[in-house]
């Protein structure tokens, strides 16, 4: 555990600590691209603000006092010698914006999604990890590196009120009402997709694919939502144990 920071408050930093350990965490887990993607959280107190990546450091070198704090118009709320992907801004201040729930927006380009986000109907009901997206997927379609400010409506309109979108030929987008779950979120599409594929690369000899039927598809998606039995929220039992388990292997992110 390290000092706070005087100049920023308990809640905020407490809020850049979870922020700086999921993106850690999609780095040791392989689904970072470098520099790029941006995961982003909505200051609390504040629609108007959130915490974004420095644009140049990896994923596994951010920490919660490199965190860069910009309004939804793009300007920068405290001093930082970083600047934002301008691509970072155009998709995470439009979500913000549009959508209350969205605390935390986490864009990635896994390997896995960018690959059905290549495929007509996306992720496909063919593993329990699917069926938590099952009729509850977006998809955007490609329209070049996301630079363009007109490109935000589509993004709005496309993520309508799905917790995940597929943004075609390019990557996902998740979003949640905490890091966790938005982590979660991207973990569990990710887990779903890699099988997908793999189901998919298999078929040829194995025969065709079995997909149960559309009734037992939607009443799994509805356990996972509506958080039947003893379902929580995405990340409420998970994030607490990769927090532990990231601190025992590099707490760094704390500072």
């Amino acid at each position: 555990m390290t000092e706070r920071p005087a100049a920023i408050g308990e809640t905020e930093w407490e809020a850049r600590v979870k922020l700086a350990a999921s993106y850690r965490m999609v780095a040791r887990l392989g689904m970072d691209d470098l520099i790029y993607n941006h995961i982003s959280l909505r200051v609390p107190g504040h629609d108007d603000q959130f915490l974004i990546n420095p644009y140049g450091l990896l994923f596994s070198e951010i920490t919660a006092s490199s965190l860069v704090k910009i309004d939804t118009e793009g300007r920068k709320i405290a001093d930082s010698p970083h600047d934002v992907n301008v691509a970072a801004f155009v998709i995470h201040a439009a979500i913000h914006r549009s959508r209350h729930d969205a605390a935390c927006v986490l864009h990635t380009h896994s390997d896995a999604s960018v690959a059905v986000s290549g495929q007509e109907k996306g992720l496909l009901p063919l593993s329990q990890f699917a069926m938590r997206f099952y009729g509850r997927q977006g998809f955007h379609d490609y329209e070049g590196v996301a630079i363009d400010m007109d490109e935000q409506a589509r993004l709005v309109a496309d993520l309508a009120g799905h917790p995940v979108m597929l943004m075609r030929n390019h990557g996902i987008l998740t979003v949640g009402r905490s890091p966790g779950e938005a982590f979660m979120l991207l973990y569990y599409f990710e887990r779903a997709a890699k099988i997908q594929l793999a189901m998919q690369a298999a078929a040829p000899a194995a025969g065709p694919l079995v997909l149960p039927t559309h009734e037992v598809c939607e009443k799994a998606a509805r356990q996972f939502w509506e958080l039947q039995g003893d379902i929580l929220i995405p990340g409420e039992r998970e994030w607490p144990a990769l927090m532990r388990d990231l601190d025992r292997h590099d707490p760094s992110y704390r500072t």
